[in-house]
């Protein structure tokens, strides 16, 4: 891409006209010329464009893999507007360049905007993940774990802050962690509770599978969402009843969130609903299943074992009792007219 085509492209951005989103094509892969031109004249464009313009970067990049924006959500960063700073944080959530935790931090902690707040408190979740892979510098480590827990624990804080600051500190795995997920799993706030839930699937420990399974039936989307991604992270295969009862539930985001939790599980059942599913007249419903799918077969198929859809775990079951193709069909169906009964009475 030549600079002139860039700055022609951004002449084209900055004008009154409106845009289509192919036209921010203009600005991917910028060079540090480019880059710097564009940190030049993005404070005189006016703020409702520059804010179309970042959320346009951000939905093409979701099109199409083959778009960089990096270098300018790095500019947009730092812009006046609090819209378009939350925007940034949030387009740069594959980046794990560690330059960018002291303003992550500074904007957690500072900032007057709650959603600047919050999209920082989550972005630093990414630190979290490479601290327990042993990837990020001790004292770094230690700032931002530090930065989180006071966050997460502050009761003159945004309830939507703080559930951000805990869902963060879910990929470490220590008691101290625990009792802060533990803490806001108790909690009088749902939405606390909902990050609560979030940080248990993110922590992989085994030891929050009953308290996910019990709130795969919370009567709030909202929560039952995030039981459901949690049952997925975890590959909890007791949650595999339940989660083919919710491919009925009239909440969009759980149904969808179960469809993939279910290709994260795996197994026959599991396998064997998705298919159906795949069926589907619901366009997006079909596309998630199918994608589930994929998963479920990059993932390994069914090699987990078959279990009794009445025991409490896969312990309870004799391996020989759900052994044959046949009876893996018998059990499914009777799982999916159970649900069907259900969902008529």
């Amino acid at each position: 891409m030549s600079k002139t085509s860039f700055a022609t492209t951004l002449d084209h951005l900055a004008g009154s006209a409106s845009f289509k989103l192919a036209d921010l094509n203009g600005l991917s892969n910028a060079r540090r010329a480019d880059t710097q031109l564009f940190a030049e004249r993005w404070p005189a464009i006016a703020v409702e464009r520059r804010r179309e313009i970042v959320r346009g970067m951000g939905e093409l990049s979701e099109e199409n893999f083959e778009v960089e924006f990096t270098p300018l959500y790095r500019v947009a960063l730092y812009d006046v507007d609090a819209q378009v700073r939350a925007a940034a944080i949030d387009h740069l959530w594959e980046s794990e360049d560690p330059t960018l935790i002291e303003p992550y931090l500074k904007y957690m902690t500072q900032d007057e905007a709650t959603p600047v707040r919050a999209a920082a408190a989550k972005a630093l979740g990414k630190y979290m993940l490479l601290v327990e892979m042993e990837e990020l510098d001790e004292a770094q480590a230690a700032s931002v774990r530090q930065a989180l827990l006071t966050t997460s624990r502050n009761p003159l804080e945004d309830v939507e802050v703080r559930r951000r600051a805990i869902e963060s500190l879910g990929y470490l795995s220590d008691d101290e962690i625990r009792a802060v997920i533990e803490d806001a799993y108790n909690a009088p706030s749902e939405r606390l509770q909902a990050g609560a839930l979030s940080a248990m699937g993110r922590s992989l420990d085994q030891y929050w599978s009953g308290t996910i399974l019990m709130e795969l039936s919370n009567p709030n989307p909202e929560v039952r969402l995030e039981a459901v991604r949690a049952s997925g992270e975890l590959e909890l295969k007791r949650a595999v009843p339940a989660l083919v009862d919710l491919l009925e539930d009239p909440n969009r985001p759980v149904l969808l969130g179960t469809l993939h939790a279910l290709g994260q599980i795996g197994g026959p059942i599991a396998r064997q609903a998705l298919e159906m599913m795949a069926e589907s007249e619901d366009e997006e419903v079909v596309q998630s299943a199918e994608d589930a799918l994929a998963e479920l077969e990059f993932a390994g198929g069914d090699d987990w074992l078959v279990y009794d859809l009445n025991a409490s775990s896969a312990d309870d079951v004799d391996p020989g009792e759900l052994g044959a193709d046949d009876d893996l069909d018998e059990a499914f169906r009777t799982l999916w007219q159970r649900r069907d009964n259900e969902f008529d009475d």
